[in-house]
């Protein structure tokens, strides 16, 4: 009679675990498609809200000195053909922010950036060695560095005027680690 007492109570363990373990499947599915559910927009995106994308821009805040990023959003189809060229030509442009303000020099035109083994190659007009001091300069360096080693195929930078090596850039060192660039050397 104990044998039969026994495979009872083991019997009814099994039958009230089944009846747990189904329980708490049924409600993970109901909580599954309550948590699912189907999102209507309240208004359409349109085609123009669709191309958008984001970029991170390096300017100087007005009242630290120091660089400061600034996202601005932009039509994608301006990346497609020369990313790099259109990120620096907004660099020129300046921030849209009012407490940031542009470091690249008035009048400097970017004639073209070449990517060749991870390093921009920038080709400038002369207007860019307008910086002032090297402060400046420096800042301005960080300020292109820093905006685009955001691009995942830039690793270094190199500057050109008006396609040829300049004495004033010749000796700048500037690498990268993870999103952290910046100038680690420079013979002045």
């Amino acid at each position: 009679m104990n044998k039969k007492i026994i495979i009872a109570i083991i019997s009814l363990l099994i039958i009230g675990g089944l009846i747990i373990f189904i329980y708490k499947n049924i409600s993970i599915e109901k909580n599954k498609e309550d948590e699912y559910q189907d999102y209507t927009p309240q208004q359409e995106i349109s085609d123009e809200q669709n191309r958008q994308t984001k970029v991170i821009l390096y300017f100087e805040n007005s009242e630290t000195g120091e660089l400061e990023s600034e996202i601005r959003l932009i039509d994608a189809n301006t990346l497609i053909k020369e990313p790099e060229k259109e990120i620096i030509n907004l660099l020129i442009k300046g921030p849209q922010s009012s407490n940031l303000k542009k470091l690249m020099p008035d009048g400097t035109v970017v004639h073209d950036v070449k990517v060749k083994n991870s390093c921009a190659e920038i080709n400038v007009s002369n207007q860019f060695l307008e910086f002032g001091d090297e402060k400046n300069k420096l800042k301005i360096i960080n300020s292109i560095v820093n905006t685009l080693t955001n691009l995942k195929e830039i690793n270094s930078i190199k500057f050109l005027i008006n396609g040829e090596t300049n004495e004033k850039f010749a000796d700048i060192v500037v690498a990268t680690l993870g999103n952290d660039a910046g100038i680690i050397g420079a013979a002045f």
